[in-house]
């Protein structure tokens, strides 16, 4: 008689150690690439801001900050009466979020080291909360949420960006697809969160209004990534993009190199000629009230 299988389960912890690893190990190449973010994200971070009421004076929580790209957008837009706390996993891609606020002369941000699943800070203390294109990673997206909106003062706002659909986001899910078999990795996981986790019609509205929001609303934006070539986008998603790197860490450098060369020839597609390269990604943007 055989004894059944137990079927793989996700590993929560085992997973941040490995995220906090890789953007880590990610952290110089994401700061390196903060043009081409702001090129990309900056419309919709201004749209997330201006949905969120962010204005002079606020304070604002930046969750899952990375290099701080929009931190320095919320820091400018708060003026020297508000403040930013930028917090994300990875100490290594915190530090260029702190320099780059230091170079900028930009006295109202400061950065800390910190679980957005575990904030460690008291209640009621900011104004909004905002995560760009980070709730998708975190494994627990509900505790994430209902720690955002125990910080929040009352009528105080979150706001979140995270990618919609797969089929709306090829420059990204095509070299997922492409990596997952390469990796032989087989379907996420229950509970495993991942890129697209909150993108399907209703998802993120319906994880805000769960953790406890009230006038939940979201809007769908186009953001094509934009660059001169698609050996320029497979540079930029070969060198910064940490979800990749996790999914080939089981790799040999064979492996992972097979692997970059048939996503390689897989963004051509998304070459424009002499208009140069643009991968079609589509942002939600959606915001609730405590």
């Amino acid at each position: 008689m055989t004894t059944p299988t137990q079927p793989p389960t996700f590993d929560a912890k085992h997973y941040k150690r490995t995220t906090r690893d890789q953007w880590d190990a990610a952290a110089e190449a994401w700061h390196r690439w903060a043009p081409t973010l702001r090129s990309w994200l900056g419309p919709a971070t201004e749209r997330m801001l201006d949905l969120a009421g962010v204005e002079s004076g606020a304070r604002v929580l930046d969750v899952a900050a990375g290099a701080g790209d929009q931190t320095l957008q919320i820091a400018t837009r708060v003026g020297p009466g508000g403040s930013v706390l930028a917090t994300d996993i990875s100490p290594e891609i915190l530090a260029f979020a702190a320099a780059e606020a230091k170079r900028a002369g930009l006295t109202n941000v400061t950065t800390r080291e910190m679980d957005g699943e575990r904030l460690d800070l008291e209640e009621a203390t900011f104004d909004v909360v905002v995560s760009r294109v980070g709730l998708i990673y975190f494994p627990d997206q509900q505790q994430a949420l209902r720690e955002m909106r125990r910080v929040l003062v009352p009528g105080g706002r979150v706001a979140a960006i995270v990618y919609s659909t797969p089929d709306r986001n090829g420059f990204f899910s095509v070299p997922v697809s492409i990596v997952r078999r390469h990796a032989k990795l087989g379907p996420p996981l229950p509970g495993q969160p991942g890129p697209f986790s909150l993108g399907a019609a209703g998802v993120l509205e319906d994880a805000f209004t769960r953790a406890g929001f009230r006038d939940v609303r979201s809007e769908r934006l186009a953001a094509p990534l934009r660059a001169t070539s698609a050996e320029e986008c497979l540079s930029f998603e070969k060198e910064s993009f940490g979800a990749l790197h996790q999914m080939l860490s089981s790799l040999d450098p064979a492996g992972r190199e097979a692997a970059w060369t048939e996503v390689a020839v897989a963004l051509r597609e998304f070459a424009r000629g002499d208009d140069g390269f643009a991968g079609p990604c589509e942002l939600v943007v959606a915001v609730g009230t405590k």
